[in-house]
């Protein structure tokens, strides 16, 4: 029972290590030899500073690498990490390069778009990260209700820590909150919230001095991590409940935003 115990806790410990140090050695590469130039990854903050988006990839990278390695893990679970934290991030990084300058935000301005013929970077995001969330669902459960209400929990998670980034340090540390108390968990819902957590440790305090940002392709990233450990700690009801949360906050996207904004 000691050995057991002892081996859950090395296997959060090496995740949350592993993610950080992942994260920070990817953010160090990027700020020296960004991929495009530096100017394809600056931005202007809510404050009209210019800050860089490095924070968003690695904290992508680090997650996923963590998640996909953290041991004890089943290969399912491993793949169904790479898959959901991977595409999330990457969707998000497409709409960070590509749609920095379309100002529809929200599902119902992509959609219309869509309806028109028009495919927008947020559409892209809204399909490409819903359809990883329910493939990476499909790997982590076994039945039909669950395989979906695992995906929308994914794809809803996702979407959530997107919409807590409009200040500095508010998304990553809700990250760092919403994860801390599933290192609890047993099984592969401990290891899969160490990985975003470790990540979004590693760039907090820049993230915080308005030296760079996570963007899109962090929060999604991120959240989707989250997500996966959710599924993995949780039963139909739970997922249920989880779900019905995210769809609700989905619904109130503006709001929320605008109270992580006040905090």
């Amino acid at each position: 029972m000691v050995a057991v115990a002892g081996s859950r806790v090395r296997g959060r410990i090496s995740a949350l290590l592993g993610a950080a140090g992942g994260t920070r050695a990817t953010y160090t590469a990027l700020r020296k030899r960004p991929p495009g130039g530096a100017v394809l990854w600056e931005r202007k903050n809510y404050a009209g500073r210019i800050v860089h988006l490095h924070a968003g990839l690695a904290t992508a990278t680090g997650t996923a690498l963590a998640a996909a390695t953290a041991p004890g893990l089943p290969a399912r679970t491993r793949t169904a990490a790479a898959l959901a934290v991977l595409a999330a991030g990457g969707c998000g990084a497409y709409d960070d390069v590509v749609g920095a300058d379309d100002p529809r935000r929200g599902f119902r301005a992509h959609l219309s778009a869509l309806r028109d013929g028009e495919v927008t970077t947020g559409a892209v995001k809204l399909f490409g990260i819903g359809a990883a969330g329910l493939a990476a669902g499909a790997l982590l459960k076994e039945r039909p209700a669950d395989k979906l209400l695992a995906g929308v929990v994914i794809a809803g998670s996702a979407h959530l820590v997107n919409l807590l980034d409009v200040r500095p340090g508010r998304a990553a540390g809700a990250v760092m909150a919403l994860g801390a108390p599933g290192l609890l968990r047993r099984g592969p819902a401990g290891p899969l919230s160490a990985a975003p957590v470790g990540a979004a440790a590693a760039v907090l305090g820049d993230d915080l001095g308005e030296r760079t940002m996570i963007g899109d392709a962090g929060a999604h990233a991120l959240g989707a991590a989250l997500g996966l450990a959710i599924v993995t700690g949780n039963g139909r009801r739970g997922l249920a409940a989880h779900a019905a949360g995210l769809i609700a906050a989905a619904a109130a996207g503006d709001r929320v935003s605008r109270a992580a904004a006040a905090i």
